[in-house]
């Protein structure tokens, strides 16, 4: 539910705000660029909106244009490694959440040139923006990153059975999953 989103977000950004200026100086320290980064990606109902994260690649990672993260990315810092590790580096989406964005679980959200070329290949592509997209859900506590059309082939039916699914049972279930990554 909403209360829940602005509660739990809220709850982690006063927990976490004391890190943040840390993380952004050994983002700076790393690698040139900003700290935070900011990206267009696709929201329900297939709204555009501006996502934010600490950045993890270096500063011209897509000066050749946009494309998937890879295992052993050489796009991705040193310190970029361990932010994305430890998905410290998703903490500024708290700010997505409260601003109505995003919600605490439910489907990644894409970037708008990748959504238009899975859409024409995979069927049903666009259900999963039924619903809000999350900073954890079903497909990411069952397959992680993707770096293919097979990927997000996989990713989709995990995402489709949570739209289908979706309920305070099946959300506390992925929370509960995904912050026992952590412990």
């Amino acid at each position: 539910s909403r209360a829940v989103d602005i509660g739990v977000a809220a709850l982690g950004l006063l927990l976490s705000l004391p890190l943040w200026p840390l993380i952004a100086l050994i983002v700076r320290l790393d690698s040139r660029g900003p700290a935070l980064y900011r990206q267009i990606r696709t929201g329900q109902h297939g709204r555009g909106f501006t996502l934010y994260k600490f950045r993890t690649m270096s500063a011209d990672a897509e000066r050749n244009g946009a494309r998937w993260a890879e295992p052993n990315d050489v796009r991705v810092t040193r310190v970029g490694r361990f932010l994305r590790r430890s998905r410290l580096d998703e903490l500024p989406q708290l700010f997505n959440i409260l601003r109505g964005d995003m919600a605490l679980v439910g489907p990644r959200p894409e970037r708008p040139e990748f959504n238009r070329y899975l859409e024409r290949l995979l069927p049903h592509y666009r259900v999963r923006h039924l619903v809000k997209p999350g900073l954890t859900g079903w497909a990411q506590i069952h397959h992680g990153y993707g770096s293919s059309v097979i990927d997000a082939r996989r990713k989709l039916c995990y995402d489709l059975y949570y739209v289908k699914h979706r309920s305070l049972e099946l959300n506390a279930a992925i929370l509960i999953r995904t912050f026992g990554a952590f412990a």
